[in-house]
């Protein structure tokens, strides 16, 4: 018998992950019903001055991304560890890495794509600027990914914890704060007329490199944690 190529596996993980996140749609909902609240909660206790909340809103918007994205880190290998799948990822005929790529690709379009999605409700909550809308959207299609690339490797780190959610989170902020300084930045940078493109060159440079790496590093970790 052959071995499955890397697209048939691929198809496997991703439609395995999705059946598994349309069993637990009600988690799945969790990262933008918590985004909703945080942005809700600054026009109520900022008050609703239009140019008030514009000033915040790239630096509201990104932290509640960010926020959202660490709510569900905890969530990537949980139900692998717990009903002893993720040793027979282990054992597949396929890289790990690749499996991971593709769990972390699932990971991404049903926890960070519904908040881009939503990102037009938000900033209208916060009065953004509409002529700085794509730009906010762009530097989210190009940080969410590299924080779940990253986020990713953190939580391989702490594969074998129990209950790891509190150290899951302070592990990943220090490396998913500058995503939220570049994301944040060229967005503010560009309200108040400055140079804006370097910051999304970085983040587009922090997520081609780690595509390439952060599956690498997380089946590695994985494989130390499971041996």
């Amino acid at each position: 018998m052959s071995a499955p190529s890397l697209l048939a596996a691929a198809r496997a993980m991703a439609a395995r992950d999705l059946r598994l996140v349309w069993r637990r749609r009600g988690d799945a909902a969790q990262p933008l019903l918590f985004a909703l609240m945080v942005v809700a909660l600054f026009p109520l206790s900022l008050g609703s001055e239009p140019a008030q909340l514009a000033k915040i809103a790239p630096g509201v918007l990104w932290v509640a991304v960010l926020l959202a994205s660490l709510l569900t880190l905890d969530t990537l290998y949980r139900s692998d560890v717990e009903d002893g799948s993720l040793e027979q990822l282990l054992l597949a005929p396929v890289p790990l890495a690749w499996l991971l790529l593709v769990r972390v690709g699932v990971h991404w379009a049903t926890s960070a794509l519904p908040l881009i999605l939503a990102t037009p409700l938000l900033a209208e909550m916060l009065h953004l600027p509409t002529h700085l809308l794509p730009l906010l959207l762009g530097s989210l299609a190009l940080g969410t990914p590299l924080l779940s690339l990253l986020g990713a490797v953190v939580a391989a780190l702490t594969v074998g914890i129990r209950r790891s959610g509190m150290i899951l989170a302070l592990l990943a902020l220090p490396l998913l704060l500058p995503v939220l300084v570049f994301g944040a930045g060229a967005v503010m940078a560009a309200a108040q007329g400055l140079p804006w493109s370097g910051a999304l060159l970085m983040l587009g440079a922090g997520l081609a490199l780690a595509l390439i790496l952060a599956p690498l590093a997380a089946a590695a970790a994985i494989r130390i944690a499971l041996t």
